[in-house]
């Protein structure tokens, strides 16, 4: 057997797929019909103008469910760890899963109201997004912290620990800098004023960005290790 067929590693496997696909794909797209700036744009400004942006929203919504099945599969598995060694209350876990499958449902707004569309939607769920995301992968370091030794092997561990840390530390930049950005344009000169902010911001965006989506190859180990069955019951 394959290892990506054991258990349900495939669901960590798709999703970081699919995300990486989604800002790669957008990027190069919108680079090589010069609707951005090679050096960093916003991941948005990369899914602003069609085509481009068809497809950015498109991925996006694959992603976001893909997200969303992933971070079921982990509530579940944390959820059996809980069950049979009875060391911790499942509320922690319960937390994850709502910052977890919230933070699909802001993909789904990002994908859905596009930048040059309706900005403020746009920006308030790319905001919610980021906070709920990186919100989402520390709860999962502290329960990979508390399940020790049973839920994950201790080099996982640091890299969960590692991500989030980098997650975190790059948030503040994106968020900051991003106020001091005029966002009405797509192409940016590096003499303009808030240049160097935009040039911060849209840094840490992708550091940020690429950090909770690799943290969910650290779950690739965990999900060989179980299986999720649906029963159907007939009501009387």
């Amino acid at each position: 057997m394959f290892w990506f067929m054991q258990g349900l590693c495939f669901l960590p496997v798709l999703l970081v797929i699919c995300s990486s696909s989604t800002f790669i794909i957008s990027y190069v797209i919108a680079v090589f019909r010069k609707d951005v700036d090679v050096i960093f744009p916003y991941i948005s400004d990369t899914g602003a103008l069609p085509p481009e942006s068809c497809i950015f929203g498109l991925m996006t919504f694959i992603s976001a469910c893909a997200g969303a099945a992933t971070i079921y599969a982990r509530y579940k598995f944390v959820e059996k760890l809980i069950e049979d060694t009875s060391l911790h209350s499942s509320c922690l876990n319960k937390v994850g899963l709502g910052l977890g499958l919230f933070s699909c449902f802001c993909m789904c707004i990002v994908a859905t109201f596009q930048e040059l569309t309706l900005r403020y939607a746009h920006d308030a769920g790319a905001l919610l997004f980021f906070l709920s995301g990186v919100s989402y992968i520390i709860v999962q370091s502290v329960l990979s912290y508390w399940f020790h030794p049973f839920g994950c092997f201790s080099g996982v561990f640091q890299a969960r620990v590692g991500l989030s840390v980098l997650a975190t530390l790059a948030l503040f930049p994106t968020v900051i800098c991003a106020i001091f950005v005029e966002q009405t344009k797509l192409h940016r000169e590096s003499g303009e004023a808030d240049y160097p902010y935009h040039l911060a911001s849209a840094v840490c965006e992708w550091v940020t960005a690429f950090s909770f989506i690799f943290f969910f190859l650290t779950y690739i180990d965990d999900f060989k290790l179980f299986t999720l069955q649906v029963n159907t019951e007939f009501q009387d």
